[in-house]
């Protein structure tokens, strides 16, 4: 039953932390770098409108494997590097969902009215958000990696 939840957990992180480095790393600064606001904004709006549940999707799936499956099945007998890294899922998890309710519709609205400089400013308040958020996963997949090696050794 562990490894199920491990794996259920795993692809959450995935297709999460895996979606922001490439919006992040790769399709922002092409989208930037190629195109006017009149055609980047609304791209990026369609694309957050597509991803954006997937990333709801991802966040049952991680709190329903790690938090509340691995962790009670556990017995709360679990490392530092698991309350790290649930300390570190929930920051993640609050800046996502102010992200959804503020800013991504303030864009999508912004795009709507074609109101470019509004759109480009929420725009930039989601990928700032972003890029912490980007962070923040990394930093608890590395505190997974070695707290589980530090557990393995022992």
């Amino acid at each position: 039953m562990i490894d199920f939840l491990m794996l259920l957990h795993l692809l959450g992180v995935i297709v999460w932390v895996g979606g922001m480095f490439f919006a992040h790393m790769a399709l922002r600064p092409t989208a930037a770098a190629l195109l006017p606001p009149a055609q980047r904004l609304p791209l990026l709006a369609g694309i957050f409108t597509r991803f954006f549940p997937w990333v709801w999707v991802s966040i049952v799936l991680i709190l329903s494997s790690g938090s509340y499956g691995m962790i009670l099945l556990g017995g709360f007998k679990v490392g530092g590097h698991i309350h790290a890294m649930l300390a570190i899922g929930m920051a993640m998890m609050a800046i996502f969902s102010y992200i959804y309710f503020v800013p991504f519709p303030r864009l999508k609205q912004s795009v709507l009215k074609q109101d470019w400089p509004v759109a480009g400013m929420a725009m930039a308040r989601i990928r700032l958000l972003v890029g912490v958020n980007l962070i923040l996963g990394l930093a608890a997949t590395v505190i997974a990696l070695l707290g589980r090696l530090l557990i393995m050794g022992s």
